[in-house]
């Protein structure tokens, strides 16, 4: 007979309802071989478009946590991470609420983490890699690094028709066996947005773990547009202060959170990669004033 997996789905959402409807639609639209029992955990952070109370209309097994709404991706993720953690599942699956899965796709993560389990890595993470909707071109998956000289850069890996490993994800669809949840724990609380799915990765690989890219596209999802205009923060007509400000944005590079990072991470010289960032916006705004 076989054994049933319990598998929690944690997602965050803000103010995106036909996004997130959309996604759930999806994710309650798979098939699944194997058998196993689905719970979805969804915080809603301070949406003001109803997405909360649309999600317990159209879903009311979907588990609805209210956020504040200042947790942005990763505080929200932790939040809902934290809930589902007390029930102790046999996997646990980050899910962006912009990523739209493919009718197999948790069959094909599921199915990738168990040959690796057979395989001997019974710590690890399996990231199912995105493409764009239009383009068909890579968005989301897993990264390795990019730099002999500079350990805090990476670029994405093509996934294949096997199996590949990687050394951390980018955090939208990514299956997370109940051996790392032990190990690593949750999501940090140092992070606010972004930072937190990278440094999940690379604190799993540290103690001992492993992450893999599973084979195929595992669904959709646009890349996000880092061309909001108030968050570049390099443009020539801002001041230093300006400047500043939008760096520190908690969708930017906020000094605090990545000097946690980079101190955990950059290794020897984490230093020189922690301020880096911030010397370069100085020089910029000292060479353009």
């Amino acid at each position: 007979m076989m054994k049933t997996l319990h598998l929690a789905v944690i997602m965050t959402c803000h103010n995106r309802c036909a996004k997130t409807l959309a996604c759930l639609e999806a994710l309650f639209k798979q098939e699944i071989s194997s058998d196993v029992e689905i719970q979805v955990y969804l915080v809603d952070d301070g949406s003001t478009d109803g997405t909360g109370e649309a999600v317990r209309t159209n879903y009311p097994e979907v588990i609805v946590i209210q956020g504040n709404g200042n947790l942005f991706w990763n505080r929200g993720m932790r939040l809902a991470f934290s809930e589902a953690m007390k029930s102790d599942y046999d996997y646990y699956l980050w899910l962006n609420d912009d990523t739209l899965l493919y009718p197999k796709a948790i069959d094909t993560l599921m199915a990738t983490s168990q040959y690796l389990i057979q395989q001997g890595h019974t710590q690890t993470i399996v990231v199912g890699s995105t493409q764009d909707p239009i383009t068909g071109l890579l968005s989301y998956g897993g990264v390795i690094n990019s730099s002999w000289w500079h350990p805090l850069k990476f670029h994405k890996v093509e996934p294949g028709e096997e199996v590949k490993p990687c050394l951390t994800v980018n955090g939208n669809c990514v299956l997370i066996c109940r051996k790392v949840v032990q190990v690593v724990g949750n999501l940090d609380s140092s992070f606010i947005h972004s930072t937190g799915d990278f440094d999940y990765g690379l604190r799993n690989h540290h103690q001992g773990g492993s992450s893999w890219i599973a084979p195929g596209y595992i669904g959709t999802c646009k890349l996000n547009d880092l061309a909001n205009r108030h968050l570049v923060w390099d443009e020539p007509s801002l001041n230093l202060r300006q400047r500043w400000q939008k760096i520190n944005h908690p969708l930017c590079l906020p000094i605090s959170e990545w000097r946690v990072y980079a101190g955990r991470h950059g290794g020897l010289f984490w230093p020189i990669y922690w301020l880096f960032p911030y010397i370069r916006l100085i020089v910029k705004s000292v060479l353009i004033f």
